[in-house]
């Protein structure tokens, strides 16, 4: 899967018709809205058409361009929400946030970007769904949350990214059990960056601390012995 906004025009039957979908990975059409404008990125919004959405994709269809239109998967919108603050938008819509291809953003240019006109589609970030009726966003944004959860981020393994630890040989300096050796099954080892690292370092300063105090001690009980030999 491409990550993106994506130049959609594959109707089905003539100018007028619906988007073809993917019937054999099991698309089915959600909700069909009517006098919606677009907005993508800065730009200004397109004149109106119709909102398509399907338990795979966002799909939206110019009415006065019938080449004109764009899609993006639900796995790219990592945020959706109703706007109705003015100081936010100056008109109401369901904004939504889109992930694309690493290293990719508005203002750069690519060659492997799809243009559409003078905007790199793959490179934006921002869209804005505008009804010509307000009061159907919260209709809009119901669909939004029903068809996020018919498509899950992917789950990464476990320790990836934002999980590390020590090696072992930065851990002990040798084969002896030792309270900085890392569990074998890695639940809550020490250093690990999901685990009660803070905790865990807190005991084992306390530990080290407790020592000196011992070492300390025993010093300055042999310092009394010794002077008190020396009298």
């Amino acid at each position: 899967m491409v990550l993106g906004l994506q130049h959609f025009d594959d109707r089905v039957g003539d100018e007028n018709g619906g988007p073809r979908l993917d019937s054999d990975a099991g698309e089915e059409l959600m909700l069909v809205e009517r006098g919606v404008a677009i907005a993508l990125g800065s730009r200004p919004p397109d004149s109106p058409g119709t909102l398509y959405i399907t338990t795979r994709r966002v799909i939206w269809l110019s009415d006065a361009d019938k080449g004109n239109g764009y899609a993006v998967d639900f796995l790219s919108v990592c945020l959706h929400a109703v706007s109705r603050d003015p100081e936010a938008y100056s008109l109401p819509c369901i904004y939504t946030q889109i992930e694309t291809e690493d290293g990719e953003n508005e203002e750069s240019e690519s060659s492997d970007s799809e243009s559409h006109g003078d905007l790199e589609l793959s490179n934006v970030t921002e869209m804005r769904l505008i009804p010509s009726d307000p009061g159907q966003l919260d209709t809009l944004f119901g669909i939004f949350c029903q068809c996020a959860e018919l498509n899950p981020e992917p789950q990464e393994e476990e320790e990836e990214e934002n999980s590390w630890f020590f090696g072992s040989e930065e851990m002990a300096d040798d084969g002896s059990d030792s309270e900085w050796q890392l569990s074998e099954h890695h639940a809550n080892p020490i250093g690990y960056a999901n685990g009660d690292h803070d905790l865990a370092c807190t005991v084992h300063e306390l530990r080290i601390n407790d020592q000196r105090f011992e070492d300390a001690e025993e010093v300055e009980s042999a310092s009394r012995n010794g002077h008190q030999f020396s009298g």
